[in-house]
């Protein structure tokens, strides 16, 4: 027998994301209670339809689906512990980034106190909720995730069931920012060493999207040498990525800009030569990756 509450959906926690999942669900004709600790911020959702509660308790007790976005898990945890006799029979959707461990301690925490657990990671703006492209991570229950599958959908059209673990969504979300960082840290430096020598960073757009379209066809054959902890170099050696790493770096001491981003591609990569891997492909990195250094 199912014993889980269906029905309302609560959404706590009313900054720029979780107005942004209150306005999709509105649009999509789901009538949300929502709460805020500052009342004022569910103003423009009340106007356009959804009810405010007075009290978090309120908004949780009303509902079968509680979506949380606050600031981080101290947050989450500070708002659930008082109410965690009205948990049972809830689906819990934590929608704070965090960390895996942050995620699998508040996971054990709810389900302890019967109610279901759902981790999620938004790879978004807020801007972009509901988007039929918008992705959002989920891992934990897949009951509850099957459940309000179509709710969850309707926020991101893109949105995935990872797994059981509830530190897989968080785990996800940490790779994702890692390419995300390492893709924006290039194009910066790019941009700052073409800005000393006259070349505006519109005129390097072009060149720019071409090297990451070209670089991100690559994934797939690096994927399965990473899988396969293969890493034959055919199309390139550990020491002709190094040697081009120190153009960089030289070309960027010339031009009197920051070396943090090419020196610390070429002490990654010197690390690999003095491992051995000059003859190996550049995934060979990963094993590196994988030591831990003192």
């Amino acid at each position: 027998m199912n014993d889980h509450v269906r029905g309302d959906v609560a959404v706590i926690g009313l900054g720029a994301m979780g107005t942004a999942l209150g306005q999709t669900l509105l649009s999509a004709g789901t009538r949300p209670v929502v709460w805020n600790r500052t009342p004022g911020r569910a103003d423009g959702l009340v106007e356009a339809g959804a009810r405010a509660a007075t009290e978090v308790a309120d908004a949780v007790s009303s509902a079968g689906l509680v979506l949380i976005c606050v600031s981080d898990y101290d947050a989450v945890r500070s708002v659930l512990a008082p109410l965690e006799d009205r948990l049972a029979g809830r689906d819990i959707v934590n929608l704070t980034s965090g960390s895996s461990a942050d995620a699998r301690s508040l996971a054990a925490w709810v389900e302890e106190r019967g109610a279901r657990y759902l981790d999620g990671a938004i790879l978004a703006v807020p801007a972009e909720i509901g988007g039929a492209d918008t992705a959002i991570l989920f891992s934990g229950s897949p009951e509850a995730y099957e459940a309000h599958r179509s709710t969850l959908e309707t926020l991101a059209g893109r949105a995935a069931h990872l797994g059981t673990d509830p530190g897989l969504a968080a785990v996800h979300d940490a790779a994702s920012l890692a390419i995300m960082w390492s893709v924006l840290n290039g194009f910066l430096h790019g941009a700052a060493v073409l800005k000393r020598a006259g070349v505006k960073a519109v005129d390097f757009l072009p060149i720019a999207r071409g090297g990451i379209t070209t670089t991100a066809g690559w994934l797939d054959a690096y994927a399965a040498q990473i899988d396969a902890g293969d890493h034959p170099g055919d199309d390139s050696t550990m020491a002709t990525h190094v040697a081009a790493m120190g153009h960089l770096l030289e070309e960027t001491v010339g031009a009197g800009v920051d070396t943090s981003v090419p020196a610390g591609f070429k002490a990654l990569g010197d690390r690999a030569i003095e491992a051995g891997l000059a003859d190996r492909g550049y995934t060979a990195l990963v094993d590196l990756l994988l030591t831990e250094t003192a």
